[in-house]
């Protein structure tokens, strides 16, 4: 056996970039590797992205201001609620105390905007609730309802006077609260949460 012997394991070696025999090579960290040796590329399982460093299967987090603005719903909704019960009760108590027209008209308006409440209240708590699964119609509504609440808030604005100061305080409070849910629904991360697909 010589040196240059080709049946010789122990002989002279290839040159590189030939290939040899025996196991495939391991391309360097960067190269593509060559041959048709290599794994096949692994993909995401579908209705999950690509999450934090690109690792495949990682779910989709609800971004920070949708959560907030989930939050805010549900506080919206107990509120309105509770405003709703107040002015039911107001309401009921008005119109049993007096036995004139008038006071049955107040009762009864009273009651109709504690039914408005109530109907305000459950759909926060509904859009609050759906945050998590919902779809595209979620967001279309919860818009509307953003922008419903901003609209509400400026009433506020042009119905206070200089004897209620408490009023202009609620309409700042209620303006930041409406923004705030309209804001992360119609940015691009609020969007992308309401529009991501799901299986």
């Amino acid at each position: 056996m010589s040196f240059g012997d080709p049946n010789n394991p122990y002989g002279q070696q290839p040159p590189q970039g030939q290939p040899g025999y025996g196991y495939p090579q391991q391309a360097p960290q960067g190269v593509p590797p060559q041959g048709g040796y290599a794994y096949p590329q692994q993909q995401a399982p579908m209705g999950y992205p690509a999450g934090p460093g690109g690792y495949p299967g990682m779910p989709m987090q609800m971004p920070g201001l949708l959560k907030t603005s989930r939050v805010l719903l549900f506080i919206i909704g107990g509120l309105q609620i509770l405003g709703g019960l107040v002015m039911g009760i107001g309401g009921a108590a008005v119109s049993g105390s007096t036995s004139s027209t008038g006071g049955d008209v107040v009762g009864g308006f009273l009651v109709i905007f504690a039914l408005v409440f109530f109907a305000f209240g459950g759909l926060a708590i509904f859009l609050g609730a759906k945050f998590a699964n919902g779809g595209n119609g979620i967001r279309i509504t919860t818009i509307i309802f953003g922008a419903l609440s901003i609209l509400g808030s400026l009433g506020n604005f042009a119905n206070t006077g200089s004897s209620t100061p408490g009023g202009a305080a609620g309409g700042v409070v209620g303006l930041a609260i409406g923004g705030i849910i309209l804001a992360s629904v119609v940015s691009a991360d609020g969007a992308a949460w309401f529009k991501r697909p799901r299986y």
